[in-house]
């Protein structure tokens, strides 16, 4: 017996002409239209080559006007908007589709709320050093009830493609290189956005990205190819979105990139036999941006009527943009060439998400007064503080750190006095007057400093510099990446920090002051020549709204550095991919010259996964391991041997020593956040499943092996205890 819901849907479906269904899988993103005579790719296309200048746009953008495309959702033709962010713009929207469209469907609006609506959070990437889950539900949770306000019902995000390349611009958008974080990460996202029950007005849909193996572009170039084994696929990518799946998530959208030469979006093994058939997945896919027509380019579709055949085949429900359902399906399903069966799929998901949201009994979730009263409150801006605090990771500290009351300080470098730098790639609802960057917490906080951009012009102004650190007695340098260089459309051949930077942070150094380098950054950088010129390293990412106050927060020591690296730091671009869980070779590298490394670096990172330092120290000892029923035990008596209170991330790490495939060299099995009393020592347990001892055999067959297993137990993966235990399965 069919329950009331779907009794409903399909009641509705019965009602709906073909062009009404396939109205409901078109997603429509606002389009401009201005005085300009160009399209508005062309125009951005015109400044990025440079043929227009940013001022030149931004005057032409000033002309334009936002089209909604309002007859076509009177007649039907829309069923979701991408990017409306507003609580006005929706509600007017959705007055159009529930009293002047003929059966009164509401609409479902989508957004980026990737970290943080209008109160931005660390980029992802940053966020996940924090080796938290609580923390990320927290601050999804924050982000779903000031995305709801605005009016939004659906964020894209997660994302948790694992990322081994540091040059792939979209590694800020992650959790790093790891597939158990990723996992977490997401698994966490997800039930904060999502929250106890979708029919609650302040619960934002998940959309899991991007499915799969996105992070594994060939030379780390955004939308590039993705060629790999099927072991490799499921043990080291699939994980990740697999638990954001278990953990609930109501939507998922194809990558952009092809799979072993089939592109995601038109790949139908991946979206119905793994996702559907054997994950039991339910709810709605959505493509990404202009996918499905992109799939021309790929090369596997003739044309966009094509691609548009195929993507609704392999279970596409949701065009994000291209128009490509728009202008084909109905001629594709009344030739017989797509069966209308599928199309009606597909109106049944989307029509279900709608009935989860609640949206057909309250279309109208919020209002321009409740949007007002959410946004930035400050309950927010105290988290947006502590996830930042949490987020940056203490490279290097000889010293220096925590600094001191009575100490005179310059500040150089133009990222210290730039707020709207501090929020990060895809933090499109974000606001510049609502950051605060480092010089503006120095002034709020009565803290007196001498400031200099350090470089005008393109160069050093070394007279300039020396003056303004002349009194002080520690220069804190700001220096880094420009939001602009990472996120999407943002991979570079270079990730070391500018030759400029350089000598800018040589320039310091030879005056003899001491020098804190804080990073501003959307990936990991090649910065050996800074970690070995300067005492003091503070990782601050792109920390967000809140970036001054957190890091001063950390400088100061009102909040002793507690995170750890997610990703691997290389000495050189040279190296990528560069990552802590590499497939262990017949030639491992060494000082012999057969041996797997290059001439012209060195095999360590400048700072392993798992890297971080606190400002007290902890040591690890009497590590045991031994076999219970259905998992390992292990515990480690874990000291704080400094002089203050700190948070240590405690990491579990395994190696399989004989397989019948070679396999990773270790791989994180389990980690714990530790906080600890000067003199306190505790014991830590974990409990490894012997599931995550497994791996795919040659026959693509799970396989659990009976052998020798090392367990690593440490504060990072380079430096940690060894236990050897001899596992019997079966």
């Amino acid at each position: 017996m069919m329950d009331v819901q779907t009794q409903k849907i399909e009641t509705l479906l019965a009602e709906m002409t073909l062009e009404e269904k396939i109205g409901q899988l078109q997603q429509c993103g606002p389009s401009l239209v201005g005085a300009f005579e160009v399209s508005f790719e062309e125009l951005l296309d015109m400044m990025f080559d440079g043929r227009i200048s940013q001022e030149e746009f931004g005057k032409l953008m000033s002309t334009a006007e936002q089209d909604f495309h309002e007859e076509d959702l009177r007649a039907g033709k829309i069923g979701s908007y991408n990017g409306v962010g507003d609580a006005l713009t929706a509600n007017r929207l959705q007055k159009i589709a529930v009293e002047e469209t003929r059966l009164g469907i509401p609409l479902l609006f989508g957004y980026d709320v990737i970290h943080g609506f209008r109160t931005v959070t660390p980029i992802p990437l940053a966020e996940s050093c924090a080796w938290d889950p609580a923390l990320w539900q927290r601050t999804a949770r924050m982000s779903a009830q000031e995305a709801t306000a605005a009016g939004v019902h659906m964020t894209f995000a997660p994302m948790v493609d694992v990322a081994k390349d540091a040059r792939w611009g979209r590694v800020s958008e992650g959790a790093g290189e790891d597939t158990l974080l990723n996992g977490d990460y997401g698994a966490a996202k997800v039930r904060g956005f999502q929250g106890d029950d979708l029919a609650q007005t302040d619960a934002l849909v998940a959309c899991l990205k991007h499915f799969s193996a996105y992070g594994a572009g060939e030379a780390g170039k955004d939308y590039n190819r993705v060629d790999m084994s099927l072991q490799r696929l499921w043990e080291e990518y699939l994980p990740a979105y697999k638990a954001c799946i278990d953990a609930g998530a109501r939507a998922v959208m194809p990558a952009f990139n092809d799979l072993n030469g089939v592109p995601c979006t038109v790949n139908d093994w991946l979206l119905r036999a793994v996702l559907r058939d054997e994950w039991g997945f339910d709810g709605v896919t959505v493509s990404d941006a202009n996918a499905i027509a992109e799939c021309v380019n790929h090369g596997v579709a003739a044309d966009r009527q094509d691609a548009a055949k195929q993507a609704l085949q392999a279970g596409v429900d949701i065009d994000m943009t291209s128009n490509a359902y728009s202008e084909n399906l109905q001629g594709l399903i009344e030739a017989g060439e797509v069966a209308e069966a599928l199309l009606d799929e597909a109106v049944q998901r989307i029509l279900k998400l709608k009935f989860e949201l609640g949206l057909f009994d309250q279309p109208y979730r919020t209002d321009a007064e409740k949007e007002k009263l959410t946004l930035v409150k400050p309950e927010y801006r105290a988290l947006a503080r502590e996830a930042a605090a949490k987020s940056m990771v203490l490279l290097k500290n000889e010293g220096i750190l925590p600094l001191q009351p009575q100490q005179k300080i310059a500040v150089i470098g133009g990222l210290a006095d730039d707020a709207g730098q501090m929020t990060g790639a895809w933090a499109i609802g974000a606001l510049g007057e609502d950051c605060v960057s480092l010089t503006q917490a120095l002034d709020a906080q009565g803290i007196a400093y001498a400031y200099h951009p350090g470089i005008i012009d393109g160069s050093v102004a070394a007279d300039a510099v020396n003056q303004a650190v002349e009194t002080a007695d520690v220069v804190i340098l700001a220096i880094g990446e420009q939001k602009e260089e990472s996120g999407e459309a943002a991979s570079k051949a270079d990730i070391s920090l500018p030759a400029i930077q350089l000598e800018l942070a040589e320039t310091l150094v030879r005056t003899g002051k001491p020098v804190v380098a804080v990073l501003f950054n959307g990936r990991p950088l090649a910065i050996p020549t800074l970690a070995e010129q300067v005492p003091a390293i503070l990782e601050a990412w792109h920390p967000g709204l809140e970036a001054g106050n957190a890091i001063l927060d950390l400088l100061y020591g009102t909040v002793n550095p507690s995170a750890k690296l997610t990703t691997t730091f290389p000495h050189t671009t040279g190296q990528c991919p560069l990552y802590y869980d590499h497939i262990a070779t017949g030639r491992p590298g060494g000082k012999s010259k057969f041996t797997s490394k290059y001439l012209d670096t060195p095999l360590e990172p400048v700072y392993p996964f798992g890297f971080g330092l606190s400002y007290t120290t902890f040591a690890y000892s009497d590590l045991w391991a031994e076999k219970r029923a259905d998992a390992v035990r292990l515990t480690v008596t874990l000291k704080n041997s400094g002089n203050r209170a700190g948070e240590e991330i405690v990491q579990c790490y395994v190696q399989d020593k004989v397989a019948k495939r070679a396999r990773p060299v270790k791989r994180l099995a389990a980690y714990r956040k530790v906080l600890l009393q000067p003199g306190e020592a505790v014991a830590v347990e974990f409990a490894v499943p012997f599931e995550k001892l497994g791996y795919y055999d040659q026959r693509m067959e799970f396989v659990l092996e009976s052998g020798a297993f090392t367990f690593f137990v440490g504060g990072n993966s380079r430096d940690n205890l060894a236990e050897t235990v001899d596992l019997r399965f079966g």
